[in-house]
């Protein structure tokens, strides 16, 4: 009989059993922190994040997704190696922002549209902050200045696509999925018909698939919405316990190497935990630090994402045989790629800031639901056009690439 090893379960129950003392010492703080955790949950994630759920679980029911995969597949395989199915994933996922790009790589899977080294390179680089948040939330928000989106979205989204190529690494040895079959005629008529392939098999009525696609996206959302309290109450507690001030000296110290002021600290903790708790945090630093090094921060919090959004990652991903590991290097990596960004370019941009940017959102945070509904479609769809036209530019990029390989003598 194998020995077990109960090393894991003693840990998990130990901190489990730290984090209910510390609840039961410090009850006020800990209810502080849900009433925030719900807030944040109600009038930020949920107006963000359910339109969306829904609507990619329409667009799947539909085909839409599928015709997408056809269309893209000769430029995603080349330049990613993953399925043109992605480069949609990769659409929704800049647009709608975290979890939306693991739900849909879920749903592929199961479809058998991708495997697991394919799902783990696309959740990798696909998972990022949505528009609205990086612009209304952090820019004007937390950083109280709109012309800060513009530097943030160029990290960002920027060091999304570099974690794309050097994903593409990942897994070498795995077969890829079976492409489309080549077929005459034109790739546009071969993606619709794949599209009504698709929508034939599913077979759902018009009715069935729009109420099961909010069922389950509203079964998401309270998953997503425990999460988030459950880690802005553990965070709260174990900073009233003092437990935190070990990972301040450690975070301290990382910062002294970088050359980014330690006082910094109290945001990449709240980061490493909670996105919106950590942004917050850098945007309210002292104003005496120096802008480009908060904003740093700011990107390496957003790019990180926190343990809440991770845990939203391994929660959907729970079904399949995706690993952890692959998404959380690429999140570190993410992270300080895009604050490495941010400092490389901070100078360069700063002829293009102006004191108004009256084309941005006037957004609040706390706003109530129906103003964020406003402002989340038209940015969305911008991203969302701009995630394909980038894709078609890589693809131009890596044939121009090719050819000119070829040219002076190489193979393929």
């Amino acid at each position: 009989m194998p020995k077990q090893n109960f090393t894991p379960a003693l840990l998990l129950s130990f901190v489990t059993i730290a984090i209910l003392v510390c609840l039961v010492l410090f009850p006020h703080d800990g209810f502080g922190a849900a009433l925030r955790g719900v807030s944040i949950w109600w009038d930020v994630l949920f107006p963000a994040l359910f339109p969306f759920f829904v609507i990619s679980e329409i667009m799947l029911g539909f085909g839409i997704v599928h015709f997408f995969g056809t269309l893209l597949d000769p430029m995603m395989r080349p330049v990613f190696r993953i399925p043109g199915i992605g480069g949609f994933v990769m659409a929704m996922g800049f647009a709608a922002g975290y979890p939306v790009a693991a739900k849909l790589t879920a749903q592929l899977w199961e479809q058998k549209l991708v495997n697991r080294e394919e799902g783990e390179r696309l959740v990798a680089f696909t998972t990022s902050s949505d528009p609205i948040f990086l612009i209304g939330a952090v820019s004007i928000g937390f950083f109280h200045d709109a012309t800060l989106a513009f530097i943030l979205a160029i990290a960002h989204y920027g060091g999304s696509f570099i974690i794309g190529l050097i994903m593409r690494f990942h897994g070498r040895k795995a077969l890829p999925t079976p492409g489309p079959t080549r077929e005459r005629g034109s790739i546009w008529k071969q993606a619709f018909q794949t599209m009504h392939n698709a929508r034939l098999q599913d077979g759902r009525s018009l009715g069935i698939l729009l109420s099961e696609s909010i069922l389950h996206s509203l079964r998401l959302m309270f998953v997503v919405g425990g999460l988030v309290v459950f880690f802005s109450v553990v965070l709260e507690v174990l900073t009233s316990a003092q437990v935190m001030n070990v990972f301040y000296l450690l975070i301290t110290s990382l910062l002294s190497i970088t050359g980014l002021p330690h006082e910094l600290s109290q945001a990449v903790m709240n980061g490493l935990f909670e996105v919106t708790l950590g942004a917050k945090a850098a945007g309210g630093a002292p104003a005496s630090l120096a802008l480009s090094s908060k904003v740093a921060i700011g990107a390496f919090i957003l790019s990180w994402a926190g343990m809440s959004v991770h845990a939203q990652i391994v929660s959907l991903l729970s079904h399949t045989n995706m690993r952890y590991l692959p998404f959380l290097f690429a999140r570190l990596l993410h992270g300080i790629l895009s604050a490495a960004i941010v400092l490389l370019i901070w100078e360069p941009m700063q002829q293009f800031r102006s004191q108004q940017a009256v084309f941005l959102p006037q957004y609040e945070a706390n706003s109530p639901v129906l103003s964020y509904l406003q402002l989340i479609f038209p940015i969305s769809a911008m991203v969302f056009v701009g995630a394909f036209a980038v894709i078609m530019s890589l693809y131009l990029a890596y044939s121009l690439l090719r050819l000119v390989y070829e040219k002076v003598g190489g193979t393929r």
